[in-house]
């Protein structure tokens, strides 16, 4: 049954194709490439096919994919744009028509996009379509602890207080679609409101608390590691800690330990110094005094030492180190660290530790390390201090009973304007001032505004964005969002985070949606430290350096993978975006660029000699390993597998992410690549991508992923260079679907480079989706092109992007339901 099948819809094809044959010279040139090149596979007969158990996987992914081009009308493309944006996406890099078939020529290629494009275009400028962004969006993680830090001058401990929020099929967590709000996570709302009210206002907690921030093990602490910590100082770690209220407080700091709690590197005398807000609080000496017989070296926990070695080995570690102060309310800075001690070692050096020996040895010889500090407190409480919270609190403070009431109305508006992020109605401050009667009954003025804050924190104006339609909307009709609307929108997209007075004021007076002023609040928004969030939010997802702080290579085949290592990649790509952002050059140079940022310990995993100490430094490169985003262990790391690189994740990336031509999703029960030869030699990366490659169905996707993945083999599982794997030179070389051959690293950032439309539309695509906190659709995608033209004029700059994306339809817009 399954022959017969597949037989007849053979010959339904032979007879559609000899009927299109004869036509051919009847139709357009847009539509005789079509019927030469495109409908044998994209048409009704296939796509309305009936799915067979066992059939070739590539009839269920055209069965899928939908495109019907034999009964769709290319010469009036606004009859369905949406297949024709489709078509335009699949012609980016040439992927079709697939490996083996019949192409066009490239000029042929070129022109029929090209015409696409414009016709789309056309289209669109005569029916604007902004899309619909959601009612109510509410806030992400992110978003939540930044509006608190601006609402309070207050940092909190987000990831304490609510989860986070996964990306979406995008790849951002501030999709609204996906923003749901359960009983579960309102309940945790509330929580966190009571809690952050508390802390802002400086409320007496109700008893002690202890907060312990652990040091990686794999934090290799062998020179200055924070910017917090004094010059010549070694290892350790200096941690910002919130103190609720003035008070009494004990710091405990204790060392390194192995798995069974002996300390580590205490055979010779050492220092360690404990500081607060980078003032020296106490030296503390320890080491090289340990009674009795040390267990042998290696074996602590396993063969035992003499008893009184044992028993104050073990004390030790458990007591640490520990100081009991009056320290004032706030942010301060706990700081523990050695001075370093100018020595080298002797003997066999011996391989750093990794894995379960890390773990398990005590190096007794060693430098101690930090293994954790601890905040006990408040254990007696004088104040609620004169906290940054107190201060953006609390703009009065009543001298008597009488001046209470104006008192708290002054603080409730100037809460709710922030909070809400708009002009704030009578009924609103009435409403907070009535919690602040309640609390002002059970504990005075101060449990009164932490009240009303409360309340602030748990109201749907704060944890939503929320947009409403204009009274009496037509189905389908297109109109401007409001200034107060539009301020939200630009301060969630550029800071994540509500926008500030100014902006407010400006919303407020009818004034934001002036050019020259929208022009200047951008500016100024992207000038202001908290710009750092976008550098932060929205690169840390495109470029997926969110997914670095998860990654874990394996140890066995990575040993010199460690915590100082991912901090440092992480650094690389943060303080390049930055420099490109803020100096707003051309968004090519995120690709041609041969300067980046490193360190010490950068420089040696990158093999660059002359670079000494943690701090990061702009450094000129070669351009034969390294130059431009494609040369960052950041990228390579986190498209590899734990144990290996892959061409498949590497490939997707580039195009998903810069060539905006993102593959399909796999079929199901994909086998697993095979690493070993029948007769177990290792196989090369290309020799088991081509085992991989016989299925049909995988050649498709596979034929425009492999080659650029196959660039970058160059880079291993860490971003390290090689020549060599498997025994055999590296083969970097790569040929595209559309006949674009290219080698290497420097090959594949010139095949982007020659394709800078595309380059910087798919950034521009990843923009706006982020700026809309909606996925683009097809009718945004005339939008994008626009934008791209644009900023072609000058150069494709940052500020020209950004600035379009801004002043789009889609971003000032909004489309009521249809």
């Amino acid at each position: 049954m399954k022959k017969l099948l597949t037989i007849g819809t053979g010959f339904a094809l032979i007879g559609l194709l000899a009927n299109v044959n004869a036509q051919t010279s009847e139709v357009s040139p847009q539509r005789a490439l079509l019927n030469q090149y495109c409908i044998a596979c994209h048409n009704q007969a296939m796509v309305n096919s009936t799915p067979v158990e066992g059939e070739n996987l590539l009839f269920t992914q055209l069965r899928g994919l939908g495109l019907t081009l034999d009964v769709e009308n290319v010469d009036n493309v606004a009859e369905n744009p949406e297949v024709w944006e489709k078509v335009v996406r699949k012609l980016r890099v040439g992927v079709m028509p697939p490996p083996d078939n019949p192409r066009p020529g490239h000029e042929d290629y070129t022109e029929f996009r090209v015409w696409l494009e414009t016709q789309l275009d056309q289209v669109a400028a005569n029916q604007i379509n902004p899309g619909r962004t959601q009612a109510f969006h509410r806030l992400n993680q992110t978003e939540y602890r930044n509006v608190i830090r601006d609402l309070l001058h207050l940092e909190i401990d987000v990831d304490e207080l609510i989860p986070a929020d996964p990306p979406d099929q995008h790849g951002f967590d501030n999709n609204a679609e996906v923003l749901a709000l359960s009983p579960v996570l309102m309940e945790r709302y509330i929580s966190a409101a009571h809690k952050i009210a508390e802390l802002a206002v400086g409320a007496a907690p109700r008893g002690a608390a202890i907060k312990t921030y652990e040091v990686p093990l794999n934090l290799i602490q062998d020179d200055r590691l924070s910017d917090e910590l004094p010059f010549g100082s070694r290892g350790g770690a200096a941690i910002t800690h919130n103190f609720p209220v003035d008070g009494s407080y004990k710091i405990n700091v204790k060392l390194q330990t192995n798995y069974v709690d002996f300390v580590r590197g205490y055979d010779q005398p050492h220092a360690m110094e404990i500081s607060l807000d980078g003032q020296l609080l106490q030296v503390v000496n320890f080491g090289g005094d340990a009674p009795g017989t040390p267990a042998p070296y290696s074996y602590a926990g396993n063969i035992r030492g003499s008893d009184d070695w044992e028993e104050f080995m073990m004390a030790f570690a458990e007591e640490g180190f520990e100081l009991e102060l009056e320290i004032d309310a706030g942010p301060r800075i706990v700081g523990a660290t050695f001075p370093r001690e100018m020595w080298e070692p002797e003997g066999i050096l011996q391989p750093r530790l990794f894995g379960y020996h890390l773990a398990v040895t005590e190096l007794p010889d060693a430098n101690p390390s930090v293994g954790s500090i601890s905040i006990e407190g408040p254990l007696s409480v004088s104040g609620p201090g004169d906290t940054p919270s107190r201060q953006r609190i609390f703009s009065c403070l009543p001298q008597s009973a009488d001046e209470e009431p104006a008192c708290a109305r002054e603080i409730v508006e100037n809460l709710a304007r922030r909070a809400y992020r708009r002009p704030v109605a009578e009924n609103d401050v009435q409403e907070l001032l009535g919690f602040y009667e309640q609390g002002r009954r059970q504990g005075g003025f101060d449990a009164g505004i932490q009240f009303a804050l409360e309340r602030v924190l748990v109201a749907p104006d704060f944890l939503f964005r929320i947009q409403e339609d204009p009274a009496d909307p037509e189905a389908g009709d297109v109109y401007q969002i409001s200034d107060v609307e539009l301020a939200s929108r630009l301060s969630f997209f550029l800071w994540s985070s509500g926008p500030d007075d100014e902006l407010l004021e400006l919303a407020a007076a009818g004034r934001l949606r002036d050019r020259s002023v929208l022009e200047q609040q951008v500016e100024r928004m992207m000038a202001d430290s908290r710009a750092d969030a976008f550098i932060n939010n929205f690169v840390g997802q495109w470029l997926y350096l969110r997914n670095l702080d998860n990654h874990y290579p394996l140890p066995s085949a990575f040993p010199e993978f460690d915590e100082n290592l991912r901090e440092a990649f992480k650094r690389e790509t943060e303080l390049f975006i930055e420099d490109q952002i803020r100096a707003d050059r051309s968004l090519l140079e995120l690709l041609r660029a041969d300067y980046s940022y490193i360190n010490e310990r950068l420089a040696d995993h990158y093999g660059i000699p002359g670079i000494y100490g943690n701090h990061f430094r702009q450094v000129s490169l070669d351009g034969a390993q390294r130059g431009g985003l494609l040369g960052h262990g950041s990228l390579m790391t986190v498209t590899s597998y734990p144990n290996r690189t892959s061409v498949v994740l590497r490939g997707k990336f580039v195009l998903e992410n810069l060539l905006g031509s993102p593959p399909p999703e796999p079929p199901p029960n994909v086998p697993a690549l095979e690493e070993a030869s029948e007769d177990g030699r290792q196989l090369t990366m290309r020799e088991a991508m081509a085992q991989h490659r016989e299925n049909p169905a995988c050649r498709v996707c596979h034929a425009a992923m492999d080659p650029i993945g196959f660039s970058l083999e160059n880079y291993d599982a860490v971003g390290k260079w090689r020549n060599r794997f498997a025994g055999v030179d590296v083969d970097a070389s790569g040929l595209l679907p559309d006949g674009a051959a290219f080698d290497g690293r420097k090959g594949l950032q010139q095949l982007l480079l020659d394709r800078p439309d595309d380059f910087v539309g798919t950034v521009t695509e990843k923009l706006l989706t982020y700026a809309l906190g909606r996925g683009v659709e097809y009718y945004d995608m005339p939008t994008v092109r626009s934008i791209v033209r644009e900023a072609k004029e000058e150069d494709y700059r940052w500020s020209s992007v950004i600035l379009g994306v801004i002043e789009s339809a889609p971003f000032q817009m909004r489309r009521t339901e249809l």
